[in-house]
């Protein structure tokens, strides 16, 4: 097999020049150029991707990390993204951090000893000073999405977390709605933290009390939503409408009504978060705060795969609202 001191010998030029003519240099003259690759061809020499990626400081490899993927959510985020990774002929890695601080710190040491030329990473869990510390330390560029962060070493695409939810509560409250219970995703997020907090600054600036009977914590699943709502009805503390930070909490919460003799939205009224494709076939179908998923992945992968281009520019961080898709589970009261 050739190697690339046959090709020196062939050529009558240095390793160097070799080198720059694999690489694409344009420090290299045409007749140069064109002795080289002729002296590869009649060889037979295949230059070694590894090294050639070495010599470029890209490998045309990125990494992915989902907190899990159970969901259509994260479903449809993985779909959009291998089909762009595809479309530009690269490679990408995807991992499973198990929603927990350890496992996204785990998948980004992970995916940088595969020399990917970016991280894109769904982050709950990790702080934006460890985040930092964490670029600092790898090198390789953290795309954080579902963040809206400050730093500028880092790239952040996120959802205005106080729009979405306050557009959900807005809207239970505009339909006449003075009791409203709240199924939290968990709190031990900045997403968790803040739409929670949305929610307790609608009822605020409506002069109503915030019942903390009312409040429960869920982990973002049909059976977290099921047993939620359960748990409310067996508070015995009244209430007519349930917002919901999940779609799929929503979805297990109508079911745990439905079970318990509750009617929705005739009793009580139900409202999500996501725009879940599947809340479209839930009976009632179900009212939902869209959010722009496949744009923000779009986004999010546009800039990794033109970073060189974006190092310099000014706007390193994304926001994306969310859209209210009023379907059947919500009714005006009284």
């Amino acid at each position: 097999m050739a190697t690339i001191k046959d090709v020196c010998k062939a050529a009558g030029v240095s390793k160097a020049t070799v080198s720059r003519v694999i690489n694409g240099s344009e420090q290299v003259k045409e007749q140069t150029r064109q002795s080289v690759l002729a002296a590869m061809e009649s060889l037979g020499y295949q230059p070694n991707a590894f090294a050639r990626a070495l010599a470029t400081n890209t490998y045309n490899t990125y990494g992915l990390i989902l907190p899990h993927f159970e969901s259509h959510y994260f479903g449809s985020m993985l779909t959009q993204a291998a089909q762009d990774m595809q479309k530009a002929d690269k490679k990408l890695f995807v991992m499973n951090s198990h929603d927990s601080v350890e496992g996204e710190i785990d998948a980004i040491r992970s995916l940088k000893a595969h020399y990917c030329d970016a991280i894109m990473i769904y982050s709950r869990h990790l702080s934006e000073q460890q985040l930092s510390e964490i670029q600092q330390e790898i090198k390789t560029q953290l795309i954080v999405i579902n963040r809206s962060l400050d730093d500028d070493k880092l790239f952040s695409f996120g959802f205005d977390q106080q729009q979405v939810a306050r557009l959900a509560t807005d809207y239970l409250l505009a339909l006449g709605h003075r009791q409203v219970a709240c199924i939290t995703t968990p709190l031990s997020s900045s997403t968790g933290q803040k739409r929670l907090a949305a929610y307790k600054t609608s009822l605020q600036e409506h002069d109503i009390a915030i019942d903390d009977a009312l409040i429960y914590e869920g982990q973002s699943s049909l059976e977290s939503g099921y047993e939620a709502a359960n748990s409310l009805i067996d508070s015995g503390v009244p209430f007519t409408a349930v917002f919901s930070c999940t779609d799929s909490m929503a979805m297990g919460a109508i079911r745990a009504l439905t079970d318990r003799g509750i009617k929705v939205p005739e009793e009580v009224s139900v409202i999500g978060i996501d725009g879940e494709p599947n809340g479209a076939f839930a009976v009632p179908r179900l009212s939902t705060v869209k959010l722009p998923i496949v744009e923000l992945t779009r986004d999010a992968i546009t800039t990794a795969l033109t970073l060189d281009e974006k190092q310099d520019t000014e706007q390193k961080h994304y926001q994306y609202l969310g859209s209210l898709q009023v379907k059947e589970s919500t009714r005006k009261i009284g």
